[in-house]
């Protein structure tokens, strides 16, 4: 057995979580992971997450305490940095730096998602889907001809996009439609996405099921 350097603590829903699983898998890290009750946290990982949050990353170290990391994007630039496999950003410092703010991008337009599939009234998937598209609108000017971010390559832009997209493959149908009709670059890219090995396995076998009853235990509208 390899010896188990790194620990993914985790949340079987979190899109943030998934990132860096998706970077270790993608690099083909041998990894452990652990997950936590986050409405019930556990001391031990409250000692560990300064921020309360997942993920966190435990780094061990043969000549030193283990090292803590924090943040999902610290977690996937350290993994870049210092793990073989695939380079998930080009080598070009500007064409890095687009990468990097596309993925600073994501952080609103997943709460834009986040609060649509969550939304328990009609007004309020209304704007939340109008605010949403909006967001696609610009993805969908910036993506080439695909099938990735960036082309041919898979990237970390796109394992930053992915858990997002993940939800609208769950939900019902033509609730996604009505999210992704008149984007067919995004929408190619979605389902490109949605195949890619990282991407299945880095959450639970029966992660569709649970994120379908968080929306029913919240009374999203989606969900009824």
């Amino acid at each position: 057995m390899p010896d188990l350097n790194l620990t993914l603590i985790s949340h079987p829903l979190c899109p943030f979580v998934q990132r860096a699983a998706i970077v270790l898998l993608e690099k083909d890290v041998v990894f452990e992971r652990i997950n936590v009750d986050l409405s019930a946290k556990p001391a031990w990982f409250l000692t560990l997450s300064p921020t309360g949050k997942v993920p966190v990353l435990k780094v061990r170290q043969a000549d030193r305490d283990d090292t803590i990391l924090f943040e999902s994007m610290v977690i996937c630039e350290y993994l870049e940095e210092t793990q073989g496999g695939p380079l998930m950003y080009p080598q070009d410092p500007l064409a890095r730096a687009r990468h990097r703010a596309w993925i600073e991008f994501a952080t609103q337009t997943l709460t834009d998602g986040w609060q649509f599939l969550h939304a328990v009234d009609a007004a309020t998937a209304d704007a939340r889907r109008t605010a949403f598209r909006d967001r696609l609108r610009k993805l969908e000017a910036e993506l080439g001809n695909g099938p990735y971010f960036a082309g041919a390559a898979f990237g970390m832009v796109d394992a930053v996009y992915a858990p997002l997209f993940r939800y609208f493959g769950i939900i019902d149908p033509a609730a996604a439609q009505s999210v992704f009709e008149g984007l067919p670059r995004v929408s190619s890219w979605r389902k490109t996405l949605a195949a890619r090995p990282s991407v299945k396995d880095a959450v639970v076998a029966d992660y569709a099921e649970r994120f379908r009853d968080h929306l029913r235990q919240h009374g999203a509208l989606i969900a009824a």
